[in-house]
């Protein structure tokens, strides 16, 4: 199998066609994905952005085959450009440290494909192997780990899936005068309404986080959150829950109208350090944010 060259930064997707009645490849994906337009694929077929497996460009009459796959490129027609830059703060042969500032996305997603932190990572060491380790939420900020090494990637990935790895974020939120602390958050998260929120409900607890207080003021507190689990949006889940909501958090504890981004009031969030031993050299290791709240 052939993999296409990464165009801006951004790796060709793959697809493995469904069964379905289409006579076409270009059919079959009209109704796969509907939110794409007609024109919008035919036009990728024209600049020869579908392949096969084998790395061949697809004509337009392409004909559809139950279970092959293909390559094309996802494209955001006027896809906003972010200001905010990233900061490398290590690279190895086998890691890419970089502290990612707020609003940059990981990954290419919604209305982001161009201008993610994956594809900026890709143009600038030219590399289409590279692979996030793990993500953060588009509107948070800090230490981000990547693999620039397939033969040692599922080492690191490791670290993440058996809780290997040691999280500290940091936060600002409003005041809990009446709680201890340090404390340990645990509670059921479950998929919210929208699709994209997540919300706390009965039942066995399957996701734990630990807080404490770093600084006190009289409006806002600075907490420390240790994620022992890493569902979606559990932190900010959790700090709306114990009635002190992250700052400037659209999503909770209610889902604000849609507004553009505000680089003066982010949310505040932050991603700290990651610390772990080292699978390969047994070494101790530790990657600190430089950006602050």
């Amino acid at each position: 199998m052939t993999t296409p060259p990464a165009i801006d930064g951004v790796a060709a997707s793959r697809f493995q066609l469904p069964p379905g009645p289409w006579t076409t490849v270009l059919d079959a994906l009209c109704a796969c994905f509907p939110k794409v337009d007609r024109t919008t694929w035919a036009s990728r077929f024209v600049r020869g952005r579908i392949f096969d497996a084998s790395g061949t460009p697809l004509p337009l009459d392409a004909p559809y085959r139950v279970g092959a796959e293909i390559r094309y490129y996802r494209e955001v027609a006027n896809e906003a450009r972010i200001d905010a830059t990233e900061t490398i703060l290590h690279v190895d042969a086998d890691l890419i440290v970089v502290d990612k500032p707020h609003f940059l996305p990981v990954m290419p997603g919604g209305g982001y494909v161009a201008d993610t932190l994956l594809a900026r990572l890709v143009r600038r060491f030219g590399d289409i192997g590279i692979v996030p380790l793990h993500r953060l939420d588009r509107l948070t900020a800090g230490a981000v780990l990547f693999s620039a090494n397939p033969a040692t990637r599922s080492r690191y990935q490791a670290l993440f899936r058996d809780r290997a790895i040691e999280k500290r974020y940091e936060a600002i939120a409003a005041p809990l005068p009446g709680m201890t602390f340090p404390m340990q958050r645990q509670s059921r998260l479950v998929r919210g309404e929208p699709f994209f929120r997540m919300r706390e409900t009965a039942g066995e607890a399957n996701a734990f986080t630990d807080i404490d207080v770093l600084e006190r003021g009289a409006t806002a507190w600075r907490y420390a959150l240790a994620p022992i689990t890493g569902r979606k949006h559990q932190l900010r889940v959790h700090m709306a829950a114990l009635g002190a909501p992250i700052a400037n958090d659209p999503l909770y504890p209610m889902l604000r109208d849609a507004a553009p981004d505000d680089p003066q009031h982010p949310l505040k969030l932050l991603a700290r350090s990651l610390q772990f031993i080292d699978p390969l050299t047994g070494a101790q290791r530790r990657f600190e944010s430089g950006l602050s709240l």
